[in-house]
C-alpha cells in the first residue's frame, strides 16, 4: 500500500516526523519497506535516502527549490527556422521571465496564462532524450539558431512517470515563482501489509492507525453529495439472488456528466499510490477506494438493461468480454452482476467491457457492495485475473461502508465530470452485519502479555482503535466497529492493547522454573540419520508440498481415484493445491520430469507425511513415508565412452540395500510384484522378517513405459521407491559391538539349479534357515542360464561364509551343513546342488 504523505496529512494531524512515524507504524505491525521522497530532499540521516551520485537516477529526484519551479506562459511564439518547435516565454515571479525552445505537442502558438514547471539553468534532471535513464545537467544552449535559457519540463524529466509526450500542464492556480518542490513534492510511505490488516488497505485506514499510533487528531470527513436531480426510487432497481454471497447492493445515479482527464491533483495522487490515470469517471472510483477502502464499479447506465441490476451465480459455461478484453469462460461457481440480457461484471472482480463508461457516456450507475470474501478469492484466482478490487474484498471490506462511499464518488464526480446527481441511492441490505461484543479482563491481558494493565488503561488503549469501551469491574466490555473484521475473539484484542501499548515496551522476564527435561525424539533424529544415508548415496533431498491436486494422483495411478479417499480443502488457494497427499510419488514424479528438462540425470528422494482419512469425529492419520527416483544415464557421457547406461532397477536396490545395512535392518525379504504402475519383471515389494513377519516395507522397481508417458517424463527409463518410513525407524537396531574375530573363516560356493520362477530370495531364504548358527553371510555372485542347464531352469551361485566362535571348522562340519542345504533345497523348491549326488 503506497500513502502519499500529503493525502495521509488531511485525516490526520502529525506530531512526528515520517522517518519517526515510519519506525513507529513498524513496530505496531504496519511495517514499512520503504520511503520515496518526490522531489524533497531526503535528511542525510535517512536509511531510505536515495543514492544521488549513482550514474542512473533513482525512481524519483529531488527538485533544486532555486532553479525548477511553477512558471506561467506569457507567450508562445513559433519557431522561425522549425515547424515542430515553439518558443514559449515564461514568467517566473517578480517579473522575471526566460525564453525556451521545445517540441512539445500541447504548447501551441498564442498560448498565454497556462501554469507549467520551468527549469533555470545548472538543474539536474532526467534526459527525457537518452535510451536508457540518465542524469542530464541543465545549461543554455541554442536549439536551431534560437537561445533556450531554460526548459520546460516533462513528467519523465521530473521523476514523476514514464510520460514524456507532453509539457507537464499545472493547474491554473498553481502561485507563478513558487519552487516546485513545495508545490509538488510529497514523501510516499510503502506499506507491506500482511492479509488481516485489510483495515489498513486504504488512506482512511492508515490515518486511524496513525492517530491511534501517535495520538494526533483524526479528520474523518462525512461526504455529501449535491443531489438534485430526480429521485432513484423507481428508476433503478436490483435483486440479489444470492444473500449469502452478497450481504449488501447499493446504487447510485448521475446524470450528464462529461468524461475526460481528471484533474492534476486527483491524477497526482493517483501516480503517487501506484495507480494509472484513465479518465475522471475512472479515477474518481479509484481514488475513492484507495481513500476508503471500499471498491466501487461505474456502469454506462444506458448499457444496462431496464437500469435493473441482478447478483446471481454464472451459468455453466457463461462467456463475459471483461474490461482487458479478454473473453471469461465462467462456471457455475463465479458470481456476476448481470441485468436481463446477461452479464456485465464478474462481482467484486472485473468489470465488462460492454457496459464500460467510454467517451460518450453521459450517464452513470454507480455500484458499491459487499461480497463474500472467499467466494472473490476464489474467483479472482480461477480466472487468473487478480486486481486492487478483489486484493481487497478478499480480505474483507467494512459492510457499512457502501452508503458513505456512494455519497464520496458521486460528490467528486459531480466535481470534476459535472453532471446532476439522482436524489437517494438504492440500498439492498438482506444481511445486515452485526459485530460482536466481547468482554476482556484485566487477569487475560497479563496472562497473555505478561504485562499488569488495569482496566482503564486496556481501555483507553482501545478507545484509541476506535472500539466502544465500557468498564464493569475488572472486566471490559467492547463493542468492535465494523471495520474491524479480524477481531473476533478476546485474543485479538489482546493483540490490539499490546500494539497500542507497544510490544518494545513488555518487560523481559525470566523464567519461574527450570526448563523440562528435553528428550529426544528418536523417530525425528532416525528421518535425520535416513537424510544423511541418503544425501552420501549422491540423492539430492526435495521438500514438496504437502497438497497436491487430482490430475497428478491420476497420472500416477493410471485410473480415475475416488474423491471420498483423499482429504479436501475447504478453501484452496489453488485448484493444484487442492487435496492433502497420500503419497509423496506424484508431486516427485512431477517435480523429476521437470528437472530432466534441464539435466541429464536426477537422483532425488523426499520424505514426508502423507494424510489418510479417518471416521468424521477423528482427525487424519499423519504416516510418514520415503520416496526415491532415480533416472538419467548412470555417468556423464566421456571421450572414453560417450554412451553410458541408464539407472536402472539394480542401481536403485544397491541404494536400498545401503540404507537397510546402514540402519541395521536384517532378514528383508524382496520378491516379485504385479503392480500396474511398475515395470513386469523389474519390481519388488520389501518385507521385513525382523519382528512382525508381516510388516510391508514398500515397494520399488522400473515405471512403467504407460506410467512414465501419463507424468511426462522423455526418458526411457525411471526407477522409484516407496518406503514406509515409520516402519523402517522401528525396526532401526542399535550398534551391538563384537570383539574381532580370532577364528578363520569357511567358504563355500553353492551352485543351485532352479526353475526359473523360484525367486533368489526364496533360495537365500531356504540356505539361511536350515544353515544353522555357524552361517555368517550369504552372498548371490552369479547367475547363469543356457547349456548344460537344462531349459527353463537357471543356476544361481552363492558364496557362503561360515565361523564358530571356539574353534576352526574342519571340512566334515561344513559339508553336513551343505549336505542338509541341498536336502532342503530339493525338498522345498525342487531345486539341486551342483556337484551332489
Amino acid at each position: 500500500m503506497r500513502v502519499p504523505l500529503s493525502w495521509l496529512k488531511e485525516y490526520v494531524d502529525l506530531p512526528v516526523s515520517p522517518e519517526a512515524l515510519a519506525q513507529q507504524l513498524t513496530l505496531a505491525g504496519l511495517e514499512v519497506e520503504a520511503i520515496d521522497y518526490v522531489g524533497v530532499a531526503a535528511p542525510s540521516d535517512s536509511p531510505w535516502a536515495p543514492d544521488l551520485t549513482s550514474p542512473e537516477p533513482p525512481e524519483f529526484i529531488p527538485w533544486d527549490p532555486e532553479r525548477i519551479l511553477v512558471g506561467e506562459l506569457l507567450e508562445v511564439k513559433q519557431h522561425p527556422n522549425a515547424d515542430r518547435l515553439t518558443i514559449p516565454v515564461v514568467g517566473y515571479g517578480d517579473g522575471r521571465s526566460i525564453e525556451v525552445v521545445t517540441g512539445a505537442p500541447n504548447i501551441r502558438p498564442g498560448m498565454q496564462g497556462d501554469k507549467v514547471v520551468l527549469a533555470l539553468g545548472g538543474a539536474r534532471l532526467i534526459d527525457g532524450h537518452a535510451a536508457t535513464r540518465q542524469w542530464i545537467t541543465l545549461k543554455p544552449s541554442k536549439l536551431r539558431g534560437v537561445r533556450s535559457e531554460g526548459m520546460v519540463c516533462s513528467e519523465l524529466e521530473l521523476g514523476l512517470s514514464e510520460e514524456h509526450e507532453g509539457i507537464l500542464m499545472l493547474p491554473p492556480d498553481a502561485p507563478v515563482g513558487m519552487p516546485l518542490r513545495d508545490y509538488l513534492g510529497d514523501i510516499v510511505f510503502d506499506i507491506a501489509l500482511t492479509t488481516n490488516l485489510s483495515r489498513a488497505l486504504s488512506i482512511v485506514g492508515v490515518a486511524r492507525e496513525v492517530a491511534a499510533i501517535t495520538g494526533g487528531q483524526l479528520h474523518l470527513p462525512t461526504p455529501h453529495a449535491h443531489a438534485t436531480g430526480p429521485s432513484i426510487e423507481g428508476r433503478v432497481t436490483t435483486a440479489i439472488e444470492t444473500p449469502e454471497l452478497c450481504s449488501r447492493m447499493t446504487l447510485g445515479l448521475i446524470e450528464g456528466i462529461q468524461v475526460g482527464p481528471s484533474p492534476i491533483w486527483m491524477q497526482r495522487r493517483l501516480l503517487l499510490a501506484g495507480m494509472r490515470p484513465i479518465s475522471n469517471v475512472v479515477d474518481v472510483s479509484n481514488y475513492v477506494m484507495l481513500e476508503w477502502g471500499q471498491p466501487t464499479h461505474a456502469f454506462d447506465a444506458d448499457r444496462v438493461t431496464d437500469q435493473h441490476l441482478i447478483v446471481r451465480l454464472a451459468e455453466e459455461g457463461e462467456r463475459l468480454l471483461t474490461l482487458d478484453k479478454q473473453e471469461r469462460i465462467l462456471s457455475h461457481e463465479r458470481l456476476l452482476i448481470a441485468d436481463r440480457r446477461g452479464a456485465l461484471s464478474v462481482a467484486g472482480v472485473m468489470g465488462g467491457y460492454e457496459s464500460e463508461v467510454s467517451s460518450t457516456t453521459t450517464r452513470v450507475l454507480l455500484e458499491a457492495a459487499s461480497w463474500n470474501p472467499i467466494t472473490i478469492r476464489k474467483t479472482a484466482q480461477a480466472l487468473r485475473l487478480p486486481s486492487e478490487a478483489s486484493r481487497r474484498f478478499e480480505r474483507g471490506v467494512d459492510p457499512e461502508l457502501p452508503p458513505l462511499v456512494q455519497q464520496r464518488c458521486l460528490q467528486l464526480m459531480q466535481q470534476v465530470a459535472g453532471g446532476t446527481v439522482a436524489q437517494g441511492i438504492v440500498d439492498v441490505y438482506p444481511q445486515p452485519f452485526v459485530p460482536p461484543v466481547l468482554d476482556l479482563t484485566a487477569t487475560e491481558v497479563e496472562r497473555l502479555l505478561g504485562v499488569q494493565l488495569s482496566p482503564q488503561a486496556i481501555a483507553a488503549c482501545l478507545d484509541r482503535l476506535g472500539f466502544t469501551t465500557m468498564i464493569t469491574g475488572s472486566s471490559v466490555h467492547v463493542h468492535v466497529p465494523s471495520y474491524r473484521l479480524d477481531v473476533t475473539i478476546p485474543a485479538d484484542l489482546v493483540e490490539e492493547v499490546a500494539r497500542i501499548y507497544g510490544y518494545h515496551n513488555v518487560p523481559e522476564t525470566r523464567l519461574r522454573a527450570e526448563l523440562p527435561v528435553q528428550y529426544t525424539d528418536t523417530m525425528l533424529a532416525g528421518e535425520g540419520v535416513v537424510k544423511d544415508i541418503l544425501a552420501a548415496s549422491g540423492l539430492y533431498e526435495v521438500i514438496s508440498y504437502s497438497l497436491t491436486n487430482t490430475q497428478a494422483v491420476e497420472a500416477w495411478e493410471g485410473r480415475a481415484i475416488d474423491a471420498t479417499d483423499y482429504l479436501h480443502l475447504a478453501n484452496p488457494l489453488t485448484t493444484e493445491r487442492s487435496i492433502l497427499r497420500r503419497s509423496i510419488a506424484p508431486e516427485l514424479l512431477q517435480i523429476a520430469a521437470a528437472d530432466l528438462n534441464q539435466r541429464p540425470t536426477i537422483r532425488l528422494f523426499e520424505t514426508g507425511r502423507v494424510f489418510e482419512p479417518n471416521p468424521p469425529e477423528l482427525l487424519p492419520k499423519e504416516l510418514r513415508r520415503l520416496v526415491i527416483v532415480l533416472a538419467g544415464p548412470r555417468a556423464q557421457a566421456a571421450w572414453l565412452g560417450p554412451d553410458t547406461d541408464l539407472l536402472d532397477f539394480f542401481d536403485l536396490k544397491g541404494i536400498i540395500e545401503n540404507l537397510l545395512a546402514r540402519l541395521r535392518i536384517e532378514g528383508v525379504e524382496w520378491t516379485r510384484v504385479e503392480d500396474s504402475r511398475f515395470h513386469p519383471g523389474r519390481s519388488a515389494r520389501l518385507k521385513a522378517h525382523q519382528g512382525d513377519p508381516s510388516q510391508p516395507l514398500g515397494i520399488c522397481g522400473e515405471l512403467h513405459p504407460d506410467t512414465r508417458n501419463r507424468i511426462g517424463f522423455t526418458v526411457g527409463r525411471v526407477c522409484l521407491a516407496g518406503l514406509d518410513l515409520d516402519a523402517l525407524l522401528a525396526l532401526r537396531q542399535p550398534v551391538h559391538f563384537q570383539p574381532l574375530h580370532n577364528q578363520p573363516a569357511v567358504f563355500q560356493d553353492l551352485a543351485v539349479i532352479a526353475p526359473v520362477e523360484v525367486e533368489a530370495a526364496r533360495i537365500q531364504q531356504v540356505i539361511a534357515t536350515h544353515a544353522g548358527p555357524l552361517l555368517e553371510s550369504i552372498l548371490l555372485f552369479d547367475q547363469y542360464s543356457g547349456a548344460p542347464i537344462p531349459p527353463g531352469q537357471r543356476s544361481l551361485a552363492f558364496r557362503l561364509t561360515f565361523r564358530a566362535a571356539d574353534r576352526t571348522l574342519s571340512d566334515s562340519d561344513v559339508n553336513k551343513i551343505r549336505e542338509r542345504i541341498a536336502q532342503r533345497l530339493s525338498s522345498e523348491l525342487g531345486a539341486t546342488v551342483r556337484g551332489e549326488a
